[in-house]
């Protein structure tokens, strides 16, 4: 029975991930529990356990007597996130580019070809699978706390992902620099993989500023 629990507590913490990320749950508004297991047809036991581990990832808050509620999207989140990717993930993904073997390079490929076939589509989709595709530039390194840290950083990153991706030819834009990432990282070239990946994270945060700034 436990098992069948767990494996339930994984498809609803996804469900609700997914209406997260895509900004289908209100924020800072309690989430009704009782409606939402109803809704998924399920007990509020693996409900729980879902809505304590999206906490644990940072995108919902507690409060005692009002329950779990959706992070709300900020600039000064936004910038905190990205100014600490700048500082971690372009010198960790050049010096992976150099430790990488033939495994972890074909694992990047294989990421990036999953960001390429989910761009178009659910942009809860493109946002896990560009974290992913993120994460395959950094682990080859080795270095298993700075990896900890950039997929951290990266599953705070995914909401800010899919509002940057909204406006018209922002997903082509992010597939050409993708596949300038990926070129790099095949290449072994760690200096110009810093550089563009710099680039890539500095050109996200800008854009973003300038969305919340027209709110």
């Amino acid at each position: 029975m436990s098992i069948v629990i767990r494996t339930l507590s994984e498809r609803v913490f996804e469900i609700v991930r997914e209406r997260i990320v895509t900004g289908q749950l209100p924020t800072d508004t309690p989430l009704r529990q009782d409606a939402l297991a109803a809704e998924l047809g399920v007990s509020k036991i693996p409900l729980r356990e879902a809505l304590g581990r999206l906490q644990q990832e940072g995108l919902l808050t507690s409060q005692a007597n009002r329950g779990y509620m959706v992070r709300a999207l900020s600039t000064d989140q936004a910038e905190e996130i990205y100014a600490l990717r700048l500082a971690i993930e372009p010198a960790a993904a050049a010096h992976a580019a150099a430790c990488a073997d033939p495994p972890a390079r074909d694992a990047a490929v294989q990421a990036f070809e999953r960001l390429d076939r989910a761009a178009g589509s659910n942009l809860a989709a493109v946002a896990i699978s560009n974290r992913e595709f993120h994460v395959a530039l950094v682990r080859p390194g080795g270095r298993l706390l700075t990896t900890q840290l950039i997929e951290r950083l990266s599953i705070l990153a995914e909401r800010y992902v899919v509002a940057h991706l909204v406006p018209a030819g922002r997903e082509t834009r992010a597939h050409q620099e993708h596949r300038a990432l990926l070129e790099a990282f095949l290449a072994r070239d760690g200096a110009g993989l810093e550089v563009l990946l710099a680039g890539h994270i500095a050109a996200t945060l800008a854009d973003l500023r300038e969305q919340f700034a027209a709110r």
